[in-house]
């Protein structure tokens, strides 16, 4: 698997509670002054170009891949689905519309989508959109316009372009296609914000199908000087797919989800994202892909 070096990139900063905190610029020496706080982002860089959404895009972006996953629909279907929702929703669950249009896809009741309840589920909302695409002839060969319009039979049937260079990075990264590309800068996890295990391996569930299921597992964590699991010692699953492509599908499936899960780090072989870093960083520069032997991508949750 090709690596593609990313490129430095510099963070949008804001500062918390106004420019200064109070006493600062006063003539004092040393005087505090508030600590910039980096804007949560989640960046997908590929052949592309550079993509960028907010944490809960990302993440709704990584269910509707995690289902295409589910449904072995490829990497175009993704994209498709991507485009269209970015679209109607800008990839957020929204419980208003047109008419009665609901949901990430803006999916209506009235035109036998399913419930109000239904297409409000996200996955229910992309495995309903992926049914109807997968019914449509040739739309893996189709501009993206034509294809998510036969399935969504819009108003404005090419808007969807606009967002075609976008949905490519993001589909390319979260279905395993471009490895090391989806990095996110989330905030640190705050006490009581932890995720356990038990959650991220049923929200990966939900998202990628039971068969899929096989492909996580929790890390038994090293034992204590009693024999018993040290209380400090961060969680940590194994994901691992049938493939070097599908390993790496799953772990930035994983990055993406970070801020919803508490997820702190995901490795995998000497590539390693840590929450905060907008970019995978090669451990060991000597090391080169392409082994016989499937990687596993070790997700480390916050405590």
């Amino acid at each position: 698997m090709t690596m593609r070096p990313k490129a430095r990139r510099t963070l949008a900063l804001t500062l918390a509670g106004g420019a200064l905190v109070a006493g600062a610029g006063l003539g004092g020496c040393g005087a505090p002054k508030a600590q910039p706080a980096v804007v949560p982002r989640c960046f997908a860089t590929t052949d592309a170009g550079e993509a960028v959404l907010a944490p809960d895009q990302a993440g709704n972006a990584a269910l509707i891949a995690a289902v295409a996953g589910a449904k072995e629909m490829s990497p175009r279907a993704v994209t498709i689905a991507l485009a269209t929702a970015m679209q109607e929703s800008k990839l957020r669950n929204l419980d208003y519309g047109d008419l009665d249009s609901l949901g990430l896809f803006q999916q209506r009741p009235s035109q036998g989508w399913g419930s109000a309840e239904e297409v409000q589920d996200p996955i229910y909302a992309a495995s309903k959109f992926y049914d109807e695409l997968a019914k449509v002839p040739g739309f893996e060969d189709m501009p993206i316009t034509e294809a998510a319009q036969a399935v969504q039979r819009s108003a404005f049937p090419d808007a969807y372009a606009q967002h075609e260079a976008s949905a490519r990075s993001f589909a390319s990264a979260l279905t395993g296609h471009s490895q090391a590309a989806l990095a996110c800068v989330f905030r640190d996890v705050v006490a009581g914000e932890a995720v356990a295990a038990d959650q991220f391996i049923t929200t990966f569930t939900a998202e990628w199908g039971q068969a899929k299921a096989a492909h996580v597992s929790l890390v038994p964590a090293p034992a204590g000087e009693a024999g018993a699991a040290s209380p400090s010692t961060p969680p940590q699953l194994r994901l691992q797919g049938a493939d070097a492509t599908e390993t790496w599908a799953l772990a930035q499936w994983a990055v993406a989800k970070g801020a919803e899960l508490g997820v702190q780090s995901v490795r995998v072989d000497a590539y390693v994202w840590q929450r905060g870093q907008a970019q995978w960083v090669q451990l060991d520069p000597t090391s080169e892909p392409g082994s016989n032997q499937v990687p596993a991508a070790i997700v480390t949750l916050a405590l």
